[in-house]
């Protein structure tokens, strides 16, 4: 399944990417994530691999990132791979003629596991509501300094 998802963040671009750039901030805008930790080559370059535990509720996930490329603070690509799922996830970033940074994430799930395709049939919109919420609330970090740590 394929889909793009995009929204207007009401700061410029520079401050954009210093909070995407940053993994400590990941926590205030990834619903669920507990923890990450490098795996192994360079932080923030290609090749470089990171370990995301997410918890929601009864269920936990644990994603592993691989970054694909990397040409901030145009563009960055990733993959991440969790039992039964294959995610590749484009992110472009450009700055808006007022000033604002336009964020357009196109993402692809590819299931890996007879059971995630079986539940990508019953519920393909519940990873696009992800998505946007996702965006949604990394809009809300940058530009009001809301956490979902503390909702």
């Amino acid at each position: 399944m394929k889909y793009t998802s995009q929204i207007i963040i009401e700061v410029p671009l520079e401050h954009f990417i210093k909070k995407f750039d940053s993994h400590e901030n990941m926590k205030h805008w990834q619903r669920g994530l507990e923890s990450f930790e490098h795996v192994t080559g360079d932080p923030g370059e290609i090749g470089a691999k990171m370990r995301l535990n997410y918890n929601f509720g009864k269920r936990k996930i644990i994603l592993l990132e691989t970054i694909t490329e990397s040409q901030l603070p145009k563009k960055l690509h990733m993959h991440y791979d969790t039992k039964g799922m294959h995610n590749i996830q484009q992110n472009y970033f450009e700055q808006t003629p007022e000033g604002f940074t336009k964020w357009v994430c196109k993402s692809e799930f590819i299931p890996t596991n007879f059971f995630m395709h079986f539940m990508m049939v019953l519920a393909p919109n519940s990873l696009k509501k992800q998505s946007i919420t996702y965006l949604n609330d990394f809009k809300n970090f940058a530009e009001k300094g809301i956490s979902v740590k503390h909702a």
